[in-house]
């Protein structure tokens, strides 16, 4: 019998030009270089005889299967999405698309990027206005304080936050 998954929550549909960008570049080069390629190999592979105990053509079925389901996730996502390329007309408010700093108590500062679901990076700082932080950050101002409240397994954390900078470099 199989497992049982739970369907997940579909995020937010909205994107930034650049992450729209470099989703599309991906399902292109999914679609039109790595599954001709994969392709090409497996065909090898399955001439070879027996494909029972071949491990390459195994092994290919399984990567083409992947890159079948990403490339049909992909254009599913990519067609429903609303890309993002403007700055909003307040910009004194956090909207998606906005860059904030924010101090914790103890006064160190962290900067982030409030984006959609599928740009999620932390190393670049963004973070999906699904999640508890964009969720408390969106509309907010300048000077307003922020409490989030995070359920982990050891219990909740509580954090506050000032908001001290909101900018919005030019969308491409």
């Amino acid at each position: 019998m199989g497992r049982y998954r739970p369907p997940q929550p579909v995020g937010s549909k909205y994107i930034t030009a650049e992450g729209h960008k470099r989703l599309t570049e991906e399902h292109d080069y999914l679609w039109k270089k790595k599954r001709p390629e994969v392709t090409r190999i497996l065909s090898a592979a399955a001439a070879e005889g027996d494909r029972s105990e071949n491990a390459e053509y195994i092994y290919r079925k399984k990567e083409l299967r992947e890159i079948d389901a990403r490339v049909r996730f992909l254009r599913k996502r990519l067609e429903d999405m609303v890309v993002v390329d403007r700055i909003p007309s307040d910009v004194d408010k956090i909207y998606f698309g906005a860059w904030v700093m924010i101090e914790d108590e103890t006064g160190a500062e962290k900067t982030y990027r409030v984006v959609g679901p599928d740009e999620i990076d932390p190393k670049l700082g963004y973070i999906s206005m699904d999640s508890p932080m964009g969720k408390a950050l969106l509309g907010k101002s300048l000077d307003d304080e922020i409490n989030i409240t995070v359920e982990t397994r050891e219990g909740p954390i509580k954090s506050s936050y000032i908001i001290n900078e909101i900018s919005y470099k030019a969308l491409e």
